[in-house]
Protein backbone atom coordinates (compact mmCIF):
# COMPACT_ATOMS: atom_id res chain seq x y z
CA UNK A 1 0.00 0.00 0.00
CA UNK A 2 1.47 3.39 -0.99
CA UNK A 3 1.59 6.44 1.24
CA UNK A 4 -1.55 7.99 -0.18
CA UNK A 5 -3.56 4.86 0.58
CA UNK A 6 -2.35 4.26 4.14
CA UNK A 7 -4.81 4.31 7.04
CA UNK A 8 -4.09 7.36 9.17
CA UNK A 9 -5.63 8.88 12.28
CA UNK A 10 -7.49 12.16 12.11
CA UNK A 11 -8.75 14.19 15.06
CA UNK A 12 -12.26 15.63 15.20
CA UNK A 13 -12.15 19.41 15.37
CA UNK A 14 -15.86 20.09 15.06
CA UNK A 15 -19.03 18.07 14.52
CA UNK A 16 -22.29 19.91 14.06
CA UNK A 17 -25.78 19.12 12.79
CA UNK A 18 -26.75 20.96 9.60
CA UNK A 19 -30.21 19.42 8.98
CA UNK A 20 -32.27 16.62 10.51
CA UNK A 21 -30.07 13.48 10.44
CA UNK A 22 -27.32 15.39 8.58
CA UNK A 23 -24.02 16.53 10.09
CA UNK A 24 -20.81 18.27 9.06
CA UNK A 25 -17.66 16.64 10.39
CA UNK A 26 -14.41 18.63 10.44
CA UNK A 27 -11.24 16.59 10.95
CA UNK A 28 -7.60 17.62 11.40
CA UNK A 29 -5.44 15.38 9.24
CA UNK A 30 -1.69 14.69 9.51
CA UNK A 31 0.63 16.53 7.17
CA UNK A 32 1.22 13.48 4.95
CA UNK A 33 -2.43 13.16 3.97
CA UNK A 34 -2.67 14.00 0.27
CA UNK A 35 -4.93 16.71 -1.17
CA UNK A 36 -8.02 14.87 -2.50
CA UNK A 37 -8.96 15.39 -6.14
CA UNK A 38 -12.56 16.46 -6.83
CA UNK A 39 -14.71 13.33 -6.79
CA UNK A 40 -12.39 11.22 -4.65
CA UNK A 41 -13.59 9.82 -1.33
CA UNK A 42 -12.30 8.46 1.98
CA UNK A 43 -13.04 5.37 4.06
CA UNK A 44 -13.78 6.31 7.69
CA UNK A 45 -14.37 4.50 10.95
CA UNK A 46 -13.94 5.41 14.64
CA UNK A 47 -10.45 4.58 15.89
CA UNK A 48 -11.56 3.23 19.26
CA UNK A 49 -12.03 -0.54 19.43
CA UNK A 50 -12.74 -2.91 16.54
CA UNK A 51 -16.50 -2.38 16.34
CA UNK A 52 -17.38 -1.36 13.72
CA UNK A 53 -14.67 -3.30 11.93
CA UNK A 54 -15.39 -1.98 8.45
CA UNK A 55 -15.01 1.65 7.44
CA UNK A 56 -17.66 3.56 5.47
CA UNK A 57 -17.06 5.43 2.19
CA UNK A 58 -17.79 9.16 2.40
CA UNK A 59 -17.31 11.89 -0.19
CA UNK A 60 -14.99 14.81 0.42
CA UNK A 61 -16.98 18.01 1.01
CA UNK A 62 -13.98 20.23 1.64
CA UNK A 63 -10.24 20.13 2.21
CA UNK A 64 -7.70 22.79 3.15
CA UNK A 65 -3.98 22.22 3.26
CA UNK A 66 -1.93 24.07 5.88
CA UNK A 67 1.82 24.03 6.56
CA UNK A 68 1.74 21.25 9.12
CA UNK A 69 -1.69 19.64 8.67
CA UNK A 70 -4.79 19.35 6.54
CA UNK A 71 -8.46 19.97 7.36
CA UNK A 72 -10.94 17.50 5.93
CA UNK A 73 -14.69 18.16 5.84
CA UNK A 74 -17.32 15.44 5.45
CA UNK A 75 -21.01 16.15 4.93
CA UNK A 76 -22.95 13.05 5.89
CA UNK A 77 -26.48 11.73 6.39
CA UNK A 78 -27.20 9.27 9.18
CA UNK A 79 -28.09 6.07 7.35
CA UNK A 80 -27.15 3.32 9.81
CA UNK A 81 -25.27 2.42 12.96
CA UNK A 82 -21.82 3.56 11.82
CA UNK A 83 -22.93 6.96 10.55
CA UNK A 84 -24.92 7.40 13.77
CA UNK A 85 -21.68 6.83 15.71
CA UNK A 86 -19.89 9.36 13.51
CA UNK A 87 -22.68 11.89 14.08
CA UNK A 88 -22.06 11.76 17.83
CA UNK A 89 -18.28 12.08 17.85
CA UNK A 90 -16.89 14.86 20.02
CA UNK A 91 -13.93 17.21 19.39
CA UNK A 92 -10.69 15.46 20.27
CA UNK A 93 -11.87 11.97 19.34
CA UNK A 94 -9.94 10.10 16.66
CA UNK A 95 -10.98 8.58 13.36
CA UNK A 96 -9.19 6.02 11.22
CA UNK A 97 -9.21 7.30 7.64
CA UNK A 98 -8.08 5.68 4.40
CA UNK A 99 -7.67 7.85 1.35
CA UNK A 100 -7.99 9.75 -0.78
CA UNK A 101 -9.36 6.98 -3.01
CA UNK A 102 -10.75 6.64 -6.50
CA UNK A 103 -10.98 8.30 -9.88
CA UNK A 104 -12.41 11.79 -9.79
CA UNK A 105 -13.98 14.25 -12.20
CA UNK A 106 -12.26 15.54 -15.33
CA UNK A 107 -12.85 18.64 -17.46
CA UNK A 108 -12.84 18.05 -21.22
CA UNK A 109 -11.20 20.56 -23.52
CA UNK A 110 -13.42 23.35 -24.85
CA UNK A 111 -15.99 23.35 -22.03
CA UNK A 112 -17.32 26.77 -21.04
CA UNK A 113 -20.53 25.72 -19.25
CA UNK A 114 -20.78 23.36 -16.28
CA UNK A 115 -24.04 22.00 -14.88
CA UNK A 116 -24.15 20.36 -11.46
CA UNK A 117 -27.06 18.05 -10.58
CA UNK A 118 -27.19 16.94 -6.95
CA UNK A 119 -29.71 15.14 -4.78
CA UNK A 120 -29.42 15.08 -0.98
CA UNK A 121 -25.84 14.59 0.25
CA UNK A 122 -24.83 14.13 -3.38
CA UNK A 123 -24.11 17.84 -3.01
CA UNK A 124 -20.87 17.03 -1.13
CA UNK A 125 -18.50 15.98 -3.97
CA UNK A 126 -20.04 18.53 -6.34
CA UNK A 127 -19.55 21.40 -3.89
CA UNK A 128 -15.91 20.37 -3.54
CA UNK A 129 -15.63 20.28 -7.35
CA UNK A 130 -17.30 23.70 -7.64
CA UNK A 131 -14.55 25.30 -5.55
CA UNK A 132 -11.66 23.30 -7.02
CA UNK A 133 -8.82 24.48 -9.23
CA UNK A 134 -10.14 22.14 -11.92
CA UNK A 135 -12.94 24.59 -12.72
CA UNK A 136 -11.03 27.79 -12.09
CA UNK A 137 -11.08 30.28 -14.96
CA UNK A 138 -7.74 30.22 -16.75
CA UNK A 139 -6.06 32.24 -19.51
CA UNK A 140 -9.09 34.44 -19.96
CA UNK A 141 -11.47 31.48 -20.24
CA UNK A 142 -14.57 31.86 -18.12
CA UNK A 143 -16.55 28.81 -17.05
CA UNK A 144 -20.22 29.42 -16.26
CA UNK A 145 -21.60 27.26 -13.46
CA UNK A 146 -25.27 26.32 -12.92
CA UNK A 147 -26.13 24.18 -9.89
CA UNK A 148 -29.40 22.23 -9.53
CA UNK A 149 -29.86 20.98 -5.96
CA UNK A 150 -32.74 18.81 -4.86
CA UNK A 151 -34.02 17.48 -1.53
CA UNK A 152 -37.24 16.04 -0.14
CA UNK A 153 -38.02 19.28 1.73
CA UNK A 154 -36.51 22.66 2.59
CA UNK A 155 -35.35 21.41 5.97
CA UNK A 156 -33.19 18.73 4.34
CA UNK A 157 -31.27 21.07 2.05
CA UNK A 158 -27.66 20.75 3.16
CA UNK A 159 -24.53 22.44 1.89
CA UNK A 160 -26.36 25.39 0.31
CA UNK A 161 -24.06 27.92 1.97
CA UNK A 162 -21.15 26.54 -0.11
CA UNK A 163 -23.06 27.18 -3.35
CA UNK A 164 -24.56 30.66 -3.07
CA UNK A 165 -22.48 33.42 -4.65
CA UNK A 166 -20.41 30.86 -6.59
CA UNK A 167 -22.92 29.68 -9.20
CA UNK A 168 -26.41 30.11 -10.56
CA UNK A 169 -28.36 28.08 -8.01
CA UNK A 170 -31.64 26.30 -8.62
CA UNK A 171 -33.32 24.76 -5.56
CA UNK A 172 -35.85 21.94 -5.92
CA UNK A 173 -37.92 20.21 -3.22
CA UNK A 174 -40.23 17.26 -3.61
CA UNK A 175 -42.88 18.87 -1.38
CA UNK A 176 -42.57 22.39 -2.81
CA UNK A 177 -41.47 23.90 0.50
CA UNK A 178 -38.65 25.81 -1.24
CA UNK A 179 -37.82 26.56 -4.84
CA UNK A 180 -39.11 24.46 -7.71
CA UNK A 181 -41.83 21.98 -6.71
CA UNK A 182 -40.63 18.64 -8.07
CA UNK A 183 -37.52 16.56 -8.73
CA UNK A 184 -34.30 18.26 -9.67
CA UNK A 185 -34.27 16.56 -13.08
CA UNK A 186 -37.65 18.10 -13.90
CA UNK A 187 -36.29 21.59 -13.34
CA UNK A 188 -33.27 20.80 -15.49
CA UNK A 189 -35.58 19.44 -18.22
CA UNK A 190 -37.41 22.78 -18.23
CA UNK A 191 -34.18 24.73 -18.74
CA UNK A 192 -31.87 22.39 -20.64
CA UNK A 193 -32.55 24.07 -23.99
CA UNK A 194 -30.43 27.01 -22.76
CA UNK A 195 -27.21 24.98 -22.89
CA UNK A 196 -24.99 24.26 -25.90
CA UNK A 197 -24.21 20.50 -25.85
CA UNK A 198 -20.84 21.08 -27.55
CA UNK A 199 -19.59 23.40 -24.80
CA UNK A 200 -21.38 21.95 -21.78
CA UNK A 201 -20.72 19.13 -19.33
CA UNK A 202 -22.90 17.83 -16.50
CA UNK A 203 -21.55 16.55 -13.19
CA UNK A 204 -24.01 14.58 -11.08
CA UNK A 205 -24.32 12.76 -7.77
CA UNK A 206 -27.40 11.56 -5.96
CA UNK A 207 -29.79 8.68 -5.40
CA UNK A 208 -30.28 6.08 -8.13
CA UNK A 209 -33.78 7.28 -9.19
CA UNK A 210 -32.31 10.73 -9.87
CA UNK A 211 -29.46 9.28 -11.91
CA UNK A 212 -31.88 7.11 -13.91
CA UNK A 213 -34.07 10.12 -14.67
CA UNK A 214 -31.05 12.15 -15.69
CA UNK A 215 -29.91 9.52 -18.14
CA UNK A 216 -33.40 9.39 -19.68
CA UNK A 217 -33.34 13.17 -20.07
CA UNK A 218 -29.93 13.10 -21.74
CA UNK A 219 -31.11 10.65 -24.39
CA UNK A 220 -33.06 13.59 -25.83
CA UNK A 221 -30.40 16.18 -25.04
CA UNK A 222 -26.95 14.67 -25.68
CA UNK A 223 -24.87 16.60 -23.15
CA UNK A 224 -21.92 14.60 -21.76
CA UNK A 225 -22.30 13.70 -18.09
CA UNK A 226 -19.92 12.39 -15.45
CA UNK A 227 -21.65 10.78 -12.48
CA UNK A 228 -20.30 9.89 -9.05
CA UNK A 229 -21.97 6.63 -8.04
CA UNK A 230 -23.06 5.98 -4.47
CA UNK A 231 -22.36 2.33 -3.63
CA UNK A 232 -21.78 0.32 -0.48
CA UNK A 233 -18.13 -0.66 -0.03
CA UNK A 234 -16.32 -3.01 2.30
CA UNK A 235 -12.60 -2.54 1.69
CA UNK A 236 -12.23 0.54 -0.51
CA UNK A 237 -9.24 -1.09 -2.20
CA UNK A 238 -10.93 -3.07 -4.97
CA UNK A 239 -10.14 -6.44 -3.41
CA UNK A 240 -13.57 -7.58 -2.21
CA UNK A 241 -15.56 -6.74 -5.39
CA UNK A 242 -18.50 -5.74 -3.21
CA UNK A 243 -19.00 -2.43 -5.02
CA UNK A 244 -18.98 -3.77 -8.59
CA UNK A 245 -21.39 -2.09 -11.03
CA UNK A 246 -22.39 -3.00 -14.57
CA UNK A 247 -20.79 -0.92 -17.32
CA UNK A 248 -21.37 -1.04 -21.07
CA UNK A 249 -17.95 -1.82 -22.51
CA UNK A 250 -16.59 -1.73 -26.07
CA UNK A 251 -19.02 -3.27 -28.54
CA UNK A 252 -21.89 -2.87 -26.08
CA UNK A 253 -20.91 -5.87 -23.94
CA UNK A 254 -21.75 -5.69 -20.25
CA UNK A 255 -18.72 -5.59 -18.01
CA UNK A 256 -18.25 -4.94 -14.31
CA UNK A 257 -16.17 -2.23 -12.70
CA UNK A 258 -15.27 -1.59 -9.06
CA UNK A 259 -16.64 1.74 -7.90
CA UNK A 260 -13.83 2.20 -5.37
CA UNK A 261 -11.02 1.42 -7.80
CA UNK A 262 -12.36 2.29 -11.27
CA UNK A 263 -14.68 5.07 -10.07
CA UNK A 264 -16.56 6.44 -8.25
CA UNK A 265 -16.85 8.75 -11.28
CA UNK A 266 -18.10 7.20 -14.53
CA UNK A 267 -19.45 8.38 -17.86
CA UNK A 268 -23.22 8.19 -17.36
CA UNK A 269 -23.73 6.76 -20.85
CA UNK A 270 -21.70 3.69 -19.83
CA UNK A 271 -23.64 2.85 -16.66
CA UNK A 272 -26.04 -0.11 -16.89
CA UNK A 273 -28.88 -0.06 -14.37
CA UNK A 274 -29.92 -3.59 -13.37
Amino acid sequence: MDEKRAMVNGVVVRNRPVAPDHFLLTVRMPRGFAQPLPGQFVMIRPSRGSDPLLARPLSVFGFRLHDDHGVLEILCRVAGRVTAILANLKPGEELAILGPIGRGFTLPVGISQVIFVAGGVGVAPLAYLLHSDLLASKAGREIRKDFYLGARSAGLLAGVERLRDFCELGICTDDGSQGYHGPVTAMLHREIHRFNPEKTIIYACGPTPMIRALRSLLREHPIPCQVSLEERMACGLGACLGCAVAIRGPGGNREYRRVCHDGPVFDLREVVFV
